[in-house]
């Protein structure tokens, strides 16, 4: 961002070109030396140059960065912490912080997390090395440079030879959910075990979108972060035993950093998770249950906490209100938020404020050049094959986006492994249109359906991304939906009386009964499953409500009741681990040709406690909703496009655009971003924040054989988009939007 009036035109000698960001301790600007060398130059704000304590600790941070010199970090070039107004200036490293990637990009697939992680590995070996220890990793003190991350900001590192300071309350020593449990606990006897622990919650950070440790308040956090176990839902399998080690409560019992760059370097490539800011955190509010089996016991400490206040181990129903138990939960909160407070994290300091600074060398969304699948160019490819039969034409077709592919299926077309590089079919599974688009990519395995020969019978089938080699198969209902969530995939049984849940093996993983005169539809909201449940009518058929909400225990399947929900209400998904539908303003019955139901109302429902919040809306809506990071997007049939916030029901904007059938949108955080393609395969891309336009492209002059009524869809590989339209997929660039020609012609792989 530009230089503002009250900025310095030099500070050190060295010129300002540019101000890349500011945060609670002071503004970070783009500098030039005379010899044309850049660097980062930390101006402290005015206020704390007064504070001789403060000082103090920055000089500190110049001491402990000029310590440390790797590949990993960024090194101090010069720096003055006696001028009036402290600075430092430090090497410049274009790139963007590992919050603004995991932001914008979405979750780090294996190969990318391989390198994130021997990158910080190596980078604490060197802070180590030196007797310095960080004790303030998190992303937005990691920048992704091109040749590896870059480990920045040693604010509240504390070197073996520097001076004890005495902690003032208030004052931010860290931030809560990539501390360590010592670190909260005891933070002027940290060790380089810490670090360790703040390198695993790092780790599950970028590869699922949230931290281990996640809550609104720091207090919470806290405590979880002392006494519960990490919440891992989402974590890519070969990752989790890397995680759990680190995060291991016990500093002795973390992997010592040689043995970690093992375990790292031994780590196979895997595509990235899906984003799962909506996994619910272990706890919410501190409960009255026992630690972790790892968790120390709470010892003395300066805010007076009493190894009797630790929770209790009893099992068994609440007596109530007025138990021990609950009063002991509230003891422990009030401890642990009193040790927090003398650790410098009151809610006025806002510990997550210094997130909020701007990255050095990060460009504007415009600027950003799109990350691209290896060897992309714009392509279209012609999915439809011949089949016996008439063409189908009331299905979804639609692709399953993996790391370097995408899966497609649908009306008109077997499945298909499309190079999302290229266009190129690497190859066709089935014998039959599948009718709909595959289930999901997880870990090389495709799960697709399969219509049996026989009537009213479908298969789940898995199949080896690489080879299409069919690993397993199963029978599943016909009339239900199949899911994946963060322990396996969900499913219907074929006579619809149980709920099933099967591993990456195919073998059962639980079995939880459907309620006796209902129809269960198998749901997975946040990565955690669920099932609605509606009841049959006297004629075998499952009605539209009202629904009862089962929450489904990820480990065993364990069923618990939660809610109620109004006829006609739509299932959206979660925000923060809370399961959110949309409600009708009337649930009558209308066959009017055209007729499109209104909405008024979110119903939020609390995954613990099944507590209901409903969200009056702001503005009636109508036409088909999704929900993506916090927003609800009405899309009309008509073109219309509005979008709504899902925590107020307030209407943000509302757009008209001259494109009618829009598919459901995908956003792109990095470009801010939704983009959408028609029947006709006509793309468009509208400003998340305002709804304004930002492109369009022409239609596709031939979408192939199947039918124009087919649904249209759109999904993104990396930064390219891979739409679908009739019978065609195609792919264009973000930043340069241009429409594959109309040439047809599709290099096949494996027939």
């Amino acid at each position: 961002m530009p230089l503002s009036s009250g900025d310095p035109e030099a500070i050190g000698g060295y010129a300002l070109v540019d101000r890349l960001g500011a945060g609670g301790m002071g503004v970070v600007y783009l500098g030039r030396s005379a010899s044309g060398r850049y660097v980062a130059v930390k101006l402290v704000h005015e206020q704390y140059a007064r504070d001789e304590e403060f000082r103090t600790r920055f000089r500190q941070e110049v001491a402990a960065a000029r310590k440390v010199s790797g590949a990993f970090t960024a090194p101090v070039v010069d720096a003055d912490p006696d001028a009036d107004r402290p600075w430092m200036a430090t090497l410049y490293v274009p790139g963007s912080t590992l919050a603004e990637v995991v932001r914008k990009g979405g979750p780090l697939d294996g190969s990318a997390l391989r390198t994130l992680g021997l990158g910080l590995v190596e980078a604490l070996r060197d802070i180590h090395q030196v007797g310095v220890v960080h004790r303030d990793l998190k992303p937005s003190n990691i920048l992704m440079a091109e040749d590896g991350p870059r480990v920045i900001d040693f604010g509240i590192s504390r070197a073996a030879d520097n001076q004890t300071l005495t902690v003032t309350v208030g004052r931010v020593l860290g931030t809560p959910p990539f501390m360590s449990p010592e670190q909260l606990r005891t933070p002027r006897e940290v060790t380089a075990a810490s670090d360790v622990f703040s390198l695993g919650s790092l780790l599950v950070y970028a590869a699922r979108g949230t931290g281990p440790f996640d809550s609104d308040s720091p207090y919470v956090t806290g405590y979880q972060v002392m006494y519960e176990r990490p919440t891992l839902a989402g974590v890519p399998e070969p990752l989790v035993e890397i995680a759990e080690r680190c995060l291991d409560k016990d500093p002795a019992k973390r992997p010592e950093l040689a043995e970690l760059h093992r375990m790292l370097r031994a780590l196979p490539d895997f595509p990235a998770a899906k984003p799962t800011a909506n996994v619910p955190s272990s706890v919410n509010v501190p409960s009255a249950g026992a630690p972790s089996a790892n968790a120390p016991a709470a010892g003395p400490s300066s805010a007076g906490t009493h190894a009797a206040d630790a929770p209790s181990s009893a099992t068994g129903p609440d007596p109530g209100p007025g138990s021990g138990r609950r009063r002991r939960a509230r003891l422990i909160l009030t401890a642990v938020g009193a040790t927090l407070a003398v650790a410098g994290l009151t809610v006025a300091a806002m510990v997550f404020a210094a997130d909020q600074k701007a990255p050095p060398g990060s460009a504007t969304a415009s600027e950003r050049p799109a990350a691209l699948p290896a060897g992309w160019r714009p392509w279209r490819a012609d999915l439809s094959v011949a089949t016996p039969g008439p063409p189908l034409t009331y299905g979804q077709s639609g692709c399953a986006p993996g790391a370097t592919a995408v899966y497609c299926g649908g009306d008109g077309f077997t499945v298909a492994k499309v190079d999302a590089a290229t266009g190129r079919i690497r190859w066709r599974w089935g014998t039959a249109p599948q009718k709909a688009r595959p289930i999901g990519v997880r870990d090389g395995v495709v799960y697709v359906f399969q219509e049996s020969d026989q009537a009213g019978r479908r298969l789940v089938v898995a199949l080896d991304a690489a080879t299409r080699e069919r690993r397993w198969e199963r029978e599943a209902s016909p009339s239900a939906s199949v899911a994946l969530f963060s322990g396996g995939l969900l499913t219907l049984s074929p006579q619809q009386t149980e709920l099933i849940a099967y591993d990456a093996s195919g073998e059962p993983l639980w079995r939880s009964p459907a309620r006796a005169g209902s129809f269960c539809e198998p749901t997975v909201l946040g990565g955690a499953p669920y099932a609605l449940c509606a009841p049959i009518d006297h004629n075998g058929l499952a009605t539209e409500g009202p629904y009862t909400l089962l929450r489904l225990d990820p480990a065993d399947g364990a069923q618990s009741e939660l809610a109620t929900l109004p006829r006609k209400t739509l299932t959206l998904g979660a925000v923060r681990g809370q399961p959110l539908f949309l409600v009708p303003q009337t649930a009558k019955e209308v066959y009017d040709s055209g007729y499109v139901r209104p909405y008024n109302a979110l119903v939020r429902v609390d995954p613990r406690t099944g507590e209901t919040k409903r969200t009056a809306l702001s503005h009636t809506m109508r036409g088909s909703a999704t929900l993506l990071n916090g927003v609800v997007y009405f899309v009309e049939g008509n073109g219309t496009v509005s979008a709504v916030s899902a925590d107020t029901g307030k209407r943000l904007w509302r757009r008209a655009t001259d494109t009618e059938n829009l598919s459901a949108p995908v956003a792109s955080a990095k470009y801010g971003r939704l983009y959408f393609c028609n029947r006709f395969g006509r793309l468009l891309a509208l400003d998340t924040r305002t709804g304004k336009e930002a492109w369009h492209t022409a239609a596709l002059n031939d979408i192939g054989s199947a039918s124009s009524d087919i649904p249209p869809s759109v999904s993104l590989v990396k930064d390219a988009i891979v739409a679908t339209a009739g019978s065609t997929a195609f792919s264009v660039r973000p930043d340069r939007p241009t429409a594959p020609a109309s040439d047809r012609s599709s290099p096949s792989g494996a027939g």
